[in-house]
């Protein structure tokens, strides 16, 4: 489903070439879980951006679904981004003026859909939404909401499309310990009955231990943690 080939990156930073990543490479299959955990700076985010074509690597390939990410253009890159990837971040990056529905469907708005089409993104809404817990805060606006609501409104945000894969960066590094336990229990919940690849970037050991898969990135290199 996803093969990362010796990927490498870097960046420029003022008249230094700052190295982050070098020969990264993982095959993912379908419906798995992966964690990837590093201290900051280490290149999770980076490593994350790349799979979701949000980036570009300096060498290497990206292999979705026999597509090379890193061959294809802005707008082909985009339009994948919204059929096959969903993304959670640390931050939700909710629109204030947006209701929680409003919110959700928002990824829908780049593809012309029917009437029918509408509907159906609408009632997958809120059916989501009721897997989370919030079928009575559709109407309700990010700022009436807690952190830890606003993290599950980003997540079935991410899902509306039905996503290949869903790729979460530190989804729970905002919240405190109990809301960050419930995001967990639903990001393992949501790919059980979603059947999405979840790849997570985390500090979090816990959440981390909780995948099938896991990963460090280390001096640059994605090491498998036993």
């Amino acid at each position: 489903m996803l093969e990362l080939n010796h990927i490498s990156k870097r960046y420029a930073n003022g008249g230094e070439v700052v190295e982050v990543l070098r020969d990264v490479s993982l095959r993912v299959e379908s419906g798995q879980t992966i964690s990837i955990v590093g201290p900051s700076g280490s290149g999770k985010s980076t490593l994350l951006n790349l799979i979701g074509g949000l980036d570009r690597p300096d060498e290497g390939t990206i292999v979705l679904d026999g597509e090379n990410l890193a061959g294809l253009s802005d707008e082909a890159l985009a339009a994948i981004r919204n059929r096959k990837i969903g993304f959670v971040f640390q931050l939700h990056h909710l629109l204030p003026q947006c209701t929680t529905l409003e919110n959700v469907l928002l990824p829908t708005l780049a593809s012309r859909c029917s009437a029918a089409q509408r509907k159906t993104f609408e009632q997958r809404a809120e059916a989501l939404l009721e897997k989370v817990g919030l079928t009575d805060k559709q109407s309700s606006f990010p700022g009436q909401l807690s952190g830890g609501q606003r993290q599950r409104v980003a997540l079935v945000r991410a899902l509306i499309c039905q996503p290949r894969i869903v790729l979460a960066d530190e989804p729970t590094g905002s919240l405190d310990a109990e809301a960050a336990e419930q995001i967990a229990e639903l990001l393992i919940a949501l790919n059980q009955t979603e059947g999405t690849t979840l790849i997570v970037a985390t500090h979090a050991l816990p959440l981390a231990e909780r995948m099938e898969r896991r990963f460090r990135l280390d001096h640059k290199q994605l090491k498998t943690i036993a």
